[in-house]
């Protein structure tokens, strides 16, 4: 028997949920499951757990195999960031888009997300209707993006001009970005390169280029920086 014949997931789009918060993972999937056409086949909460989940995905109906054919992703997760999911996604599964939600601005992390491989960005306070537009969107073979970010983007290309950075981070590539916010959460070198499965030499690597893009003159300052950085993320 194939997927299409189990009679819980014939004709249904099958969703693919990784975020950290039970309770965010529980209220789209109540959202999703709702709808005639969507159906969410799996969840993970962090991104090792994810790509195991996706090996081992099945129906919990027949227990049959299930092929998600679209990935909701959280930009902040514990261990391998959301960008490096993503980018992972893309490489073994370049089938499945992948539509990221996050509590973060999109005009420093939207960009990051497509350009990393994502096909849409929604925050987190966008209203709840809007992941199905997002979801159905992305679905149809198109980008998921607000108007304002579309608008954004459209008027630069059209003016053929590079942006000036709104926010400081702007500067950072996506790993010294992860770097500095594990440093703003407290975590020293040693517990990064645990974290982040990465030697300690690199972590003090990309420590070094963040205080020199920052104009940070030592680990006092950029400690600091961090903190105050995450806390008004978080804020």
């Amino acid at each position: 028997m194939s997927v299409a014949e189990c009679p819980a997931s014939k004709g249904k789009r099958k969703i693919f949920i990784v975020d950290d918060h039970p309770i965010v993972r529980q209220g789209i999937a109540q959202l999703i499951n709702c709808e005639k056409d969507l159906l969410v086949c799996c969840e993970a909460g962090d991104a090792e757990e994810a790509l195991e989940a996706l090996q081992g995905c099945t129906c919990s109906c027949c227990n049959l195999p299930q092929n998600a054919d679209i990935a909701i992703v959280d930009m902040s997760l514990p261990g391998i960031s959301g960008i490096e999911l993503i980018k992972t996604l893309r490489k073994y599964y370049p089938k499945m888009p992948v539509l990221v939600i996050s509590m973060h601005d999109e005009a420093l992390y939207a960009e990051r997300a497509l350009k990393a491989g994502a096909k849409g960005y929604i925050m987190k306070q966008e209203a709840t209707g809007k992941v199905l537009v997002a979801v159905r969107q992305i679905l149809g073979g198109e980008i998921y993006i607000s108007a304002k970010m579309h608008s954004k983007i459209l008027q630069r290309i059209v003016e053929n001009r590079v942006e000036t950075p709104f926010s400081p981070v702007s500067c950072l590539s996506d790993k010294e970005l992860e770097v500095l916010c594990s440093i703003g959460k407290g975590f020293r070198s040693a517990d990064i390169a645990i974290q982040l499965n990465r030697s300690v030499k690199t972590v003090e690597a990309h420590r070094s280029g963040i205080k020199a893009k920052l104009g940070l003159k030592n680990a006092t300052e950029l400690i600091r920086f961090a903190v105050q950085w995450v806390e008004s993320e978080n804020g």
